[in-house]
């Protein structure tokens, strides 16, 4: 079996270079054959991708998709400073 660390390094790795998904801020934790993905993104579609993504990197592994989804909403009004 893998070391724990080399398949966190090798999904984030995939995270990071995936046209898919090119995310670098998700950790991953690995505990036995559990995966755990965790952190936030701005959108439930780019959350599930991840998930993907990190099934391929390490299909032996369960996958625990955590990452939540934060709503990016638009800049209100300019903040005036005098």
């Amino acid at each position: 079996m893998e070391a724990p660390q080399y398949v966190a390094a090798r999904v984030q790795q995939q995270l990071a270079e995936d046209d898919r998904t090119h995310e670098l801020g998700i950790r991953v934790d690995v505990r036995g054959d559990q995966l755990f993905l965790r952190g936030q993104v701005s959108g439930e579609e780019h959350r599930r991708k991840i998930g993907v993504v990190a099934q391929e990197a390490a299909p032996a592994m369960t996958v625990h998709n955590e990452i939540n989804v934060v709503e990016v909403t638009e800049p209100g009004e300019a903040e005036h400073l005098d």
